[in-house]
Formats: structure tokens, C-alpha cells, sequence
């Protein structure tokens, strides 16, 4: 089992508020998408052994959703963040 803390740091952890994940799916490419729907979430996502993982995660750290992807089938990772203000927030 991963600890909280090692998942929360992960590899190569990214932090936004919508991720587009585009994936070969054989003969044609599917466009995903992972949004931060409410205040105070972000995405972030990680890889791990050959997975990619991208986590919708509140502001204490549990995750709410997840979606995985094999690494060797992800052809763009797009991170479109929302400009933040000096306390933190978005706008």
C-alpha cells in the first residue's frame, strides 16, 4: 500500500484545473478530459509504472475521482490551469 503522503507527491505530479488526456485507441485517437468542478479542487497527475493517473483531489488531499491510462497509449497530456491570485486562489 502507497502512503498518503508519497501518493500525494507522486512522480512527475502536476497540478491544474482541467487536464486533456488524448489516447490511441487503435484505429482513431479519444480526447478525454479530467475538470476540477468545484471551488477549491485542482487535478493532478502522475506516472507510475507505465500508468498514467489523473486525480480530480480536494483541498485537503482526498482524491474524488480517478482516471488511468496505459503511458504506452497516451499521445498528449494538456495541462490548462487557471491563472492564480496571490492568496492562492483561482480567479
Amino acid at each position: 500500500m502507497i502512503s498518503k503522503d508519497r501518493l500525494r507527491r507522486g512522480i512527475g505530479t502536476v497540478k491544474g484545473d482541467r487536464v486533456e488526456i488524448v489516447v490511441d485507441a487503435g484505429d482513431t485517437t479519444r480526447t478525454y478530459e479530467v475538470v476540477a468542478e468545484r471551488a477549491g479542487r485542482r487535478v493532478e497527475t502522475a506516472v507510475r509504472r507505465g500508468v498514467v493517473e489523473v486525480s480530480e483531489v480536494t483541498r485537503n488531499g482526498s482524491v474524488v475521482r480517478t482516471a488511468r491510462f496505459m503511458a504506452n497509449r497516451v499521445l498528449a497530456l494538456v495541462e490548462q490551469p487557471l491563472p492564480r491570485t496571490a492568496d492562492g486562489d483561482g480567479e
